[in-house]
């Protein structure tokens, strides 16, 4: 439960919701009329943090600096939109806010359906008041407490850098195929040729050796090559699959914020760049 000892510590923290998904900071804490105990707190939402919305405190609690309230940050984020700046809640504002939030509305009603009066009320707590810390400057926050007379501007880097990852995979495959060669071979056989030779005193005995007048018949084999085909198996390579590291340049393009800071309500101010 939060009490008015907690206001200064819960001012200008963050706020989570049941998840501790942060929600934004705390603007500002509105107190019960009758009670005055902490019964609302604006939390700073939307682009930038520009808008506020209203919390209950009824079961809130701080922890680590935090401000956690049992809701989830969608629920808050789509909460009614209520003037804050106005100071104080009227009854059928905080009616509205309860019944949103599912909180009794019957005697949280008749307590703010009273008039304004200068003790603690539902108005809000004048932070000026309870946070030491905005003493002496030149203004004050109006989105969170006061830490020093400037504001700090951010913007998004970006930090590009490399991860490998799997791009896919490459393998080794036998199978077989077949394919006709053609190859050409010389081949020889015999062929049968007459030779004729007159009859001289060399051969003349051979000539007569047989008879004189008779019928006779010689046989000659003749012969002639074949192609024949063999096949064998012989290694003929080795494969082997190996990878190589390219290098090339990418280009990556992303989208970051910034925070641009300007000036209202004021003319002729002059910007001191002490970079």
């Amino acid at each position: 439960m939060i009490t008015q000892q907690d206001i200064t510590t819960i001012i200008g923290t963050n706020a989570v919701d049941t998840d501790g998904d942060k929600l934004g900071k705390v603007g500002q804490v509105y107190l019960d009329d009758q009670t005055g105990s902490p019964e609302w707190a604006t939390v700073s939402t939307g682009m930038f943090g520009t808008s506020e919305t209203f919390v209950p405190l009824a079961d809130a609690s701080v922890a680590d600096g935090v401000l956690r309230v049992p809701y989830q940050k969608s629920k808050v984020k789509d909460a009614p939109r209520i003037d804050a700046d106005q100071g104080h809640l009227s009854p059928e504002e905080e009616t509205e806010l309860y019944r949103y939030y599912g909180v009794g509305v019957g005697t949280e009603t008749a307590r703010v359906d009273v008039t304004e009066t200068d003790r603690l009320d539902t108005g809000r707590v004048d932070t000026a008041r309870v946070d030491t810390d905005r003493r002496d400057t030149v203004g004050h926050d109006t989105s969170g407490p006061t830490t020093d007379d400037a504001m700090t501007r951010s913007e998004e880097q970006i930090r590009v850098g490399t991860q490998r990852v799997e791009t896919g995979k490459a393998r080794l495959r036998k199978f077989v195929v077949t394919e006709d060669v053609t190859q050409t071979v010389p081949v020889s056989h015999e062929e049968v040729r007459i030779e004729r030779e007159p009859i001289t005193d060399a051969n003349r005995d051979e000539a007569l050796a047989g008879p004189t007048i008779s019928e006779e018949e010689h046989e000659v084999v003749l012969h002639a090559e074949r192609p024949v085909v063999a096949k064998e198996t012989v290694p003929v390579e080795r494969v082997r699959l190996d990878t190589e590291t390219v290098t090339e340049q990418e280009t990556v393009t992303d989208t970051v914020r910034k925070e641009q800071i300007e000036t209202e309500g004021v003319e002729g101010v002059r910007d001191t760049d002490r970079r």
